[in-house]
């Protein structure tokens, strides 16, 4: 699977791009492009791909991603409706002289370190998530005063997990990104059954071994422990959406709820109905 590379036009009178909710969740979007990112997700579980980073968000994830990154449309798989609001912008989308203004020393670090992805948590991820979520109902230059608000507070802010431990918007990143697209591909086609390492490896033509050494290497995990978190995170929308614990287990291909049970506890820290009695509260 080619990584996409996406053409961002800025909102007519605007400087930057402003997305709302695109609903890309059927969409497996592995692309890229030479604008930075703010992604904002609300009322979603899903999976957070960025570079060569892959973990799991629960309700909510903001993170800030530097140019060609290559990334997925962090909506991908959801089944509950959420909330999304997205900023894309050229590094010199204010002249590019700006990030050397010396007021704005913080936020030139902010965007060095967006390089390497970065996701934001805790009270940073609330509050920035409200003003984003602000932005549809404010005019052109509102908006760019509330933007660089938010570079200000992503800058200043402590709450901040570095997703890639050295800048992922490097070519060399290519053909590595692209046979991890295959392989979400596969999953995603075939997690209702029970996938293949073999049958993987060989469409991303690699041995078995080889292929095991290259999974484990990007994901730090084995390939039938990611299948069985893609099928949890799965289960999760459907809980989500107030199925049954019956109708998430069987719904994401486990034949045992009993064994469904245990692995959702041991993935996700809860059992599912606690996992669902929280989250629909």
């Amino acid at each position: 699977m080619k990584i996409k590379l996406e053409d961002i036009l800025p909102n007519s009178g605007s400087s930057f791009k402003t997305l709302l909710t695109p609903g890309l969740n059927d969409y497996f979007y592995w692309h890229f492009h030479p604008e930075y990112e703010i992604v904002y997700v609300e009322g979603a579980s899903g999976t957070r791909h960025v570079g060569n980073h892959i973990s799991n968000y629960e309700n909510s994830d903001l993170v800030f991603i530097g140019p060609n990154i290559p990334h997925l449309n962090f909506d991908y798989g959801v089944r509950t409706d959420c909330e999304q609001v997205i900023i894309q912008m050229k590094e010199n989308f204010l002249g590019k002289d700006f990030l050397n203004i010396p007021e704005f020393a913080s936020i030139k670090k902010l965007f060095k370190m967006a390089d390497h992805g970065l996701s934001f948590s805790g009270n940073t991820k609330q509050v920035v998530g409200e003003k984003l979520k602000q932005m549809q109902g404010l005019e052109n230059f509102e908006q760019l005063i509330l933007l660089l608000q938010i570079f200000q507070l992503l800058a200043g802010s402590d709450e901040v997990t570095v997703l890639n431990p050295r800048p992922a918007g490097n070519k060399s990143f290519e053909k590595e990104q692209q046979r991890m697209g295959n392989v979400y591909q596969y999953i995603e086609s075939n997690y209702l059954y029970k996938p293949d390492v073999n049958a993987i490896a060989s469409q991303v033509h690699l041995t078995t071994a080889a292929f095991c050494r290259f999974f484990k290497k990007h994901t730090k995990m084995t390939f039938t422990d990611f299948v069985n978190q893609y099928r949890i995170n799965q289960a999760k929308n459907y809980l989500l959406q107030d199925k049954t614990i019956s109708e998430a287990c069987y719904g994401v291909g486990f034949d045992s709820i009993s064994y469904f049970n245990k692995l959702f506890k041991k993935i996700v820290g809860e059992n599912p109905s606690g996992f669902k009695r929280r989250y629909l509260q």
